[in-house]
This record gives C-alpha cells, sequence and structure tokens, in this order.
C-alpha cells in the first residue's frame, strides 16, 4: 500500500491515530511540543506511541517557542527529524540546524499568498516547506493559480480546502509537494472516528 502523495499528519496524539496513519504509509508525522497546547506530547508518550512505528519520519511541531528553546527541548527527545514552526522571524536560527524545516502560514487572502511568492526563492535557497492553511479561502481558479507559482518557487504543502473527490485534481493542478491533515482526539482510549481522514488517505492510495 502506498500514497500518490506526500502526506504530512500533524498533532498526533493518540496511539489509534498514529497506527492507522502509520499503515497508510503517510510520509510525516507531526506531534505537537508547545507545552500550553492541549495535543502537547511529552517525551514519555512520545517514545509509548513511536515505539510501535516504523517506515515514517517525524516532526516536532511549534507555535511560539523560541528557536533555543525549541532545540533545548528537543535533547530529551530521539527520532525527531523536521521541525514545524509558526514565527517566520524564527527561521534564520533553524534553517542551518541538522532539522528539516517547515513554515506553517495561515493566508486568509490571495495577496497574503503573492507575499509568500516574493519570498519563495529564499525558502527554497534554504530548503524550507511551506504549509499553507486558511480559514477563508476555497480553492477556487484564482486561489490554484497563485499557489502553483508559490509551489513552483518552493516546496509546498496544502492544508485546506481537501476533498477525496478532487484532491488529485488539486495536486495536479497546483504542483505542490504534498498535502497536510490533522489528527484528533480519540472517542475514548483505542477508539477513534476516522471518517474525514481516511475518506481523503484512502482516495489517494494507489491500487495493487
Amino acid at each position: 500500500m502506498a500514497l500518490k502523495t506526500f502526506v504530512k499528519i500533524s498533532a498526533v496524539n493518540n496511539l489509534s491515530d498514529a497506527r492507522y496513519c502509520a499503515g497508510m504509509q503517510v510520509n510525516l508525522m507531526g506531534f505537537n511540543l508547545e507545552e500550553n497546547n492541549k495535543n502537547y506530547t511529552s517525551p514519555e508518550k512520545f517514545k509509548e506511541i513511536t515505539d510501535w512505528l516504523s517506515g515514517l519520519e517525524y516532526i516536532a511541531e511549534f507555535e511560539h517557542t523560541h528557536p533555543e528553546r525549541i532545540l533545548t527541548f528537543l535533547k530529551d527527545y530521539e527520532g525527531f527529524h523536521h521541525i514545524q514552526i509558526e514565527e517566520e522571524i524564527h527561521l534564520k536560527m533553524l534553517v542551518n540546524t541538522e532539522y528539516g524545516i517547515i513554515l506553517k502560514q495561515t493566508v486568509n487572502n490571495i495577496s497574503e499568498i503573492e507575499d509568500l511568492i516574493k519570498k519563495a526563492d529564499s525558502y527554497d535557497q534554504h530548503h524550507v516547506t511551506l504549509l499553507l492553511l486558511s480559514e477563508k479561502l476555497t480553492l477556487d481558479d484564482a486561489v490554484i493559480e497563485k499557489i502553483k507559482t508559490l509551489a513552483n518557487g518552493c516546496q509546498v504543502l496544502l492544508g485546506f480546502g481537501l476533498e477525496p473527490d478532487s484532491i488529485e485534481k488539486i495536486i495536479e493542478n497546483t504542483n505542490i509537494k504534498g498535502i497536510a491533515m490533522e489528527g484528533g482526539d480519540e472517542i475514548k482510549p483505542g477508539l477513534k472516528d476516522f471518517d474525514q481522514l481516511a475518506d481523503i488517505l484512502e482516495s489517494l492510495e494507489i491500487e495493487d
């Protein structure tokens, strides 16, 4: 079993999500290490979950933590190869570390995508991948064209507007590196509603 595009899963906080996504062969699994976040994953819980997994890479997800503290936190974990941040100002302190960097950005109008396009060469030069989220934009022709321009300049993961029946066309029309989705809380330990996440992953399966 394999998927037709690169897939990142964010905010994994339970073994049910983790084992399901690993079984679907997602590429990158994210764990939130922001101490006050509801999805915060301690070193002990991270080890407990990842001891069951194989065949994928892990990304440590932060929101506002200073880079110096990020690098200190990561000394307590074993297995992270990537870092996700939201503060662009923190890039310069992390791009020359051993970690791959994803910069999470929320874009709520086309002009914000255009601003990112202007910086795409710099992102590409420093091997920074952009993760795009939006609370307002829909994937109409104008937005798709801007995302395509951005993706032609640097690596882009798309985290909004994802629907099972259109996902392949969106990937083809935008030239994005892949997609990003978010895990969620278990209903109770071991019991999880996978419907939305599973529908998209299953639509991306490569048939044998």
